[in-house]
């Protein structure tokens, strides 16, 4: 039998790490009254607005029906609105309304704060070839058929 013990595991090290990282993001969102879910999208919105839905979903790596449900508890909370796109009028594109706009400023530091947190103690070229390896364990994953 193969056994990989959880600290040498990658898999498990960047979920654990994953999951740390959201429960303090939780956290942090729920004194803003915001669901913690909805930080993925903002955090692309703010990036680029009008995406369709399909696009949104894909820049946060999730099914289209989760992007659809979670546009829909953001547009009841006041934080999108979605357009008929004028050249594909099937298409849905999310905008952002002057709220969500707004929370951008408040946001933003809470989330440069947990990364601040979480690199604490570690140089700056350690992190640098952190951040390089799992964007290539990144692109390996997302290479793979199946």
């Amino acid at each position: 039998m193969i056994s990989i013990p959880p600290e040498t595991s990658l898999g498990y090290q960047v979920r654990i790490t994953h999951r740390a990282f959201d429960r303090l993001l939780s956290a942090r969102l729920a004194t803003c009254g915001l669901k913690s879910g909805y930080w993925y999208y903002l955090r692309v919105l703010w990036l680029q607005e009008g995406l369709t839905q399909k696009e949104l979903g894909d820049a946060i790596n999730v099914k289209e029906n989760t992007t659809v449900a979670m546009i829909l508890g953001m547009e009841k909370d006041g934080l999108v609105t979605r357009e008929r796109d004028e050249m594909d009028r099937r298409k849905m594109c999310i905008y952002l309304t002057p709220k969500a706009r707004k929370l951008e400023k408040e946001l933003l530091p809470i989330a440069l704060d947990i990364n601040q947190t979480a690199t604490k103690g570690i140089s700056k070229r350690d992190l640098d070839k952190c951040l390089a390896v799992l964007r290539k364990v990144n692109e390996n994953l997302q290479n793979v058929d199946f």
